[in-house]
């Protein structure tokens, strides 16, 4: 577990007061991207109008919650992020920003985020913001990244309730819809970051993070891989036909999943004889892919939605 006294001494070495920059960097913006859109998708896909006004400062205040998580994220875990060179350059490891200031930051706009989306909305979306942030912070963070090798499939709910909380926002209740968007997601991450743990591996390894890669070795992470991968395939082209899906959805997850298993295949037959510079583009590749899919997925969740408005969309 971090130590909050090391945590501190990253206060003693900084070189330069931080920008805004380095204070946006904190909230990791490259991840709140994707929290805004699938919980945008969640808002959006919901069967109840939502006044453009609400539905903004739902969107906003779930954006700041993302960000809160990002900034406790890195406060808890500069010691580690020093380590790697994937996270190195971060605001609290680079000592642009000290640690306390990056706790300060979180707690009040985790607070902030959560009261002001319920006051906007409903508590049923503000509390499960509020809880998105504690499964985020404490549960993944604090405790199963340090403690083990599932600790992306467990902690990968974090990042699959945005479209549930964008859901609850619209609705005030939680659909069954929502909890599909959920699972899409949640089957998702494991791929996603163990394709990226595979060519970062050594990154894990200087960390003492128990990685599968770490722990199970390169052999064991292409074969989950794949298994996830195939049950990730089998979730997607189904939920083509529930109320959130259609036939475009439909079209976009089979073209997609047919891309994604292919490269989920391409890692587990990987030559061992080959260098190693050609299977990380292997990896790298279908981590670019993983990127796409779960975007694509929730853009045509989205149109059909859009669709559905004028009377074309789904099965109808």
């Amino acid at each position: 577990m971090t130590d909050l006294s090391t945590n501190s001494s990253f206060s003693d070495t900084r070189p330069q007061d931080a920008g805004f920059a380095d204070y946006f960097a904190l909230l990791k913006p490259r991840v709140m991207t994707l929290v805004v859109f699938t919980a945008l998708v969640g808002l959006l896909a919901a069967p109840v109008p939502v006044h453009p006004f609400i539905g903004f400062c739902a969107i906003l205040f779930i954006a700041v919650g993302g960000g809160a998580s990002g900034a406790l994220n890195m406060w808890w875990d500069a010691d580690i992020d020093q380590v790697m060179k994937r996270t190195s350059k971060r605001p609290i490891p680079s000592g642009r920003v000290d640690s306390g200031e990056a706790l300060a930051i979180g707690l009040v706009l985790s607070a902030f985020s959560c009261v002001f989306l319920a006051l906007a909305t409903n508590l049923l979306a503000g509390g499960l913001l509020a809880f998105t942030i504690f499964f985020y912070v404490v549960v993944y963070t604090m405790w199963l990244k340090r403690s083990t090798p599932q600790n992306i499939v467990i902690g990968g709910a974090a990042g699959a309730f945005p479209p549930m909380i964008g859901w609850a926002a619209a609705t005030g209740q939680i659909g069954i819809e929502s909890v599909l968007m959920f699972c899409l997601t949640f089957m998702w991450t494991p791929p996603h970051f163990w394709a990226l743990a595979l060519f970062m591996r050594s990154d894990y390894d200087d960390a003492g993070v128990p990685m599968l890669t770490v722990t199970h070795g390169r052999r064991s992470t292409r074969v989950h891989i794949l298994v996830y991968t195939v049950l990730l395939a089998a979730l997607a082209v189904g939920t083509g036909f529930t109320a959130i899906g259609g036939p475009v959805y439909l079209a976009v997850a089979v073209v997609l999943n047919a891309l994604f298993l292919k490269g989920a295949w391409n890692i587990y037959h990987r030559d061992e004889t080959a260098s190693e510079l050609d299977n990380f583009a292997t990896e790298r590749r279908f981590f670019k892919l993983s990127l796409l899919y779960l975007f694509a997925h929730f853009g045509a969740i989205l149109l059909e939605a859009g669709l559905a408005r004028f009377g074309m969309g789904g099965w109808t």
